[in-house]
């Protein structure tokens, strides 16, 4: 019988990621495969005499989590991953997602990474956001390269509002980008799994201009055009991922705009919305490559 382990967030405590791990638990399980969900400080692991140790070795890992150390050490050990270690990383730094995606043919907001700053009591480089001004009109985005959820992702309407988010944000990695108003509050997320998209959904917030629905956006079950769906399995493909969810822009023509890649997005309202069965897919592609 094939051993699996589905790690998840040490210190997170969301009802997205409990259910993903119950249903693909049960799925797999479904399947006799023989599966538990655990957290990085359940497994004993690290360097010793220059060589990596991890005291359980499971067939494979759901990684649900984005420890990239941990996920490093299971691949390191001949442990396959879903996702792999670089394609998490790639997902979870937007910048680095960006960077990835260039030269690919996949359209994207113009943007500009901050510059890292390590230094206390600095004052803000008048001459950056100078340059920031001259790349964008107002409103403009500004974005912590770490978040989910909608978190860390500001609206910025002028010269004020970007010195003083500068100012908040300078000790954290960040990046400006161009605003695409054209559908205030709405985007398109599209589940891919294994290089396919299998679920769609419009989101909408009325009350923001962003549209995750954990901040009060609604889904609903829609089929995108096919660019949509091309350019969503391109990005998947790029970032070599076997499961994600890619969220996509209108723009002002009605095409996409890729605005960003979670590599391990939640499930739940999407299946709500769309009925169909993201785990017993995802689980399905799982045992395919195992």
């Amino acid at each position: 019988m094939k051993k699996g382990l589905i790690v998840v967030n040490a210190y997170a405590d969301l009802k997205g990621i409990s259910y993903q791990s119950t249903r693909l638990s049960e799925e797999l399980k479904k399947r006799g495969v023989d599966c538990k969900v655990v957290k990085p400080y359940d497994l004993h692991y690290g360097v010793s005499d220059g060589k990596i140790f991890l005291e359980e070795k499971p067939d494979f890992v759901i990684f649900l989590d984005k420890d990239k150390y941990l996920s490093r050490m299971l691949e390191s050990v001949g442990i396959r991953c879903f996702n792999s270690a670089q394609a998490i990383e790639l997902c979870d730094d937007k910048m680095l997602t960006y960077l990835a995606l260039a030269d690919h043919g996949v359209p994207m907001p113009k943007t500009i990474p901050s510059m890292l700053c390590y230094t206390q009591n600095k004052e803000v480089s008048k001459i950056f956001l100078s340059r920031v001004e001259k790349s964008f009109s107002y409103p403009l985005i500004a974005k912590t390269s770490f978040g989910s959820l909608g978190k860390g992702v500001f609206l910025i309407r002028n010269e004020e509002e970007l010195l003083q988010t500068e100012k908040e944000l300078q000790f954290v990695p960040h990046l400006y980008q161009e605003y695409l108003g054209f559908h205030k509050g709405e985007d398109i997320r599209i589940i891919v799994i294994g290089g396919k998209a299998v679920a769609c959904m419009r989101r909408r917030n009325d009350g923001d201009f962003r549209s995750n629905v954990e901040i009060g956006g609604v889904g609903e079950n829609i089929n995108p055009k096919e660019s949509f769906i091309k350019i969503a399995e391109k990005a998947a493909s790029v970032l070599y991922l076997d499961y994600c969810g890619v969220d996509l822009l209108i723009g002002k023509e009605e095409e996409p705009v890729l605005c960003e890649v979670n590599s391990n997005a939640f499930f739940t309202g999407i299946e709500n919305v769309t009925g169909i069965d993201i785990a017993a897919r995802y689980v399905e592609y799982i045992i395919n490559n195992i």
